[in-house]
């Protein structure tokens, strides 16, 4: 049986590329898209790394089906045809990471949540355990899919996002006028949000 895989392709999206990488053959992780990033600076570089070294292979580029299913998936959000992914999604990280990604999951499309909030419902101090849910959402692996852009400040703002808060403003846009929600309306107050 040969060893453990990953493999990589662009697919373009209308906020720029965005390098998908699948795990196959892994005995420690399951067949599944592992990391889907914006390629522009050094984060897709750590990705490659951390997840080359968590499942013991080297990113090597090429086709796969599960990037075309990737990529037809993505295809349909942006279209709005899509609110939530099929596509086999392999978590590589901490317990804790995946369980924060596991939450961000949950939060619907055209919604969003704060850190505390997040906290919250992980059964977590949010006074104590923000700044930590707030890391892990940051280092999520597989954007748009696994849905940190919903994540915002507790009091309304857009904070933090590795692909940058044109890109999540973008996001949050596109989900918002699909779902026909309000989510930045009048002042920040209008913002819906839980926590």
């Amino acid at each position: 049986m040969p060893g453990a895989r990953l493999i990589e392709r662009c697919v373009e999206s209308p906020l720029g590329g965005l390098a998908c990488i699948v795990v196959r053959g892994s005995r420690a992780f399951s067949d599944g898209v592992c990391v889907v990033e914006y390629p522009d600076g050094r984060r897709i570089e750590r990705h490659r790394g951390e997840v080359g070294a968590a499942v013991g292979a080297t990113v090597e580029r090429g086709d796969d089906r599960m990037i075309d299913r990737m990529e037809e998936e993505l295809g349909e959000y942006f279209a709005g045809t899509r609110r939530c992914f099929d596509v086999a999604i392999t978590l590589v990280g901490t317990e804790f990471r995946r369980r924060v990604w596991g939450e961000l999951v949950r939060i619907g499309f055209g919604e969003t949540a704060s850190y505390g909030g997040l906290a919250s419902r992980l059964g977590l101090d949010p006074a104590t355990s923000a700044r930590a849910v707030a890391g892990a959402n940051g280092a999520n692996r597989v954007s748009i899919v696994v849905p940190c852009h919903r994540v915002i400040g507790g009091d309304g703002t857009l904070v933090g996002y590795a692909g940058g808060l044109e890109r999540k403003r973008w996001l949050l846009e596109h989900e918002r006028s699909v779902a026909g929600t309000v989510l930045f309306g009048g002042a920040r107050s209008g913002a819906r949000r839980s926590g």
